[in-house]
């Protein structure tokens, strides 16, 4: 199993959900984010006044999957988060070594 999780723009979020839905995701969590990285979003105002934001809003989505529907989910997002500008975002792909549904006791592929 993988854990994939995706720090998109905010503004693609709607257009990354449709696409990861046409190819019948079972699940998924969106988390509001603020962060930085090495190149700051050009489109973000990082200036307000005599205040300096030093963080960029992004939108984290988590994505647990079986090992085999991974590589169809990262080019999914890959495609549709992107615009070519800096802030596009970035993915981390992670094993999990164990699932559990808390309701049925059920684990790995059965609990996702």
């Amino acid at each position: 199993m993988k854990k994939i999780e995706a720090y998109i723009q905010p503004f693609m979020l709607r257009k990354v959900v449709d696409a990861l839905m046409a190819i019948h995701i079972h699940g998924m969590s969106v988390i509001e984010a603020k962060g930085f990285g090495k190149e700051k979003d050009e489109s973000y105002p990082h200036h307000v006044a005599d205040y300096v934001i030093d963080f960029t809003p992004k939108t984290k989505i988590e994505i647990i999957c079986n090992d085999d529907q991974s590589l169809k989910i990262i080019e999914t997002i890959q495609k549709s988060a992107h615009t070519g500008r800096k802030g596009d975002g970035k993915l981390f792909i992670t094993d999990i070594q164990k699932a559990v549904s808390i309701r049925t006791g059920e684990e790995n592929e059965h609990a996702i």
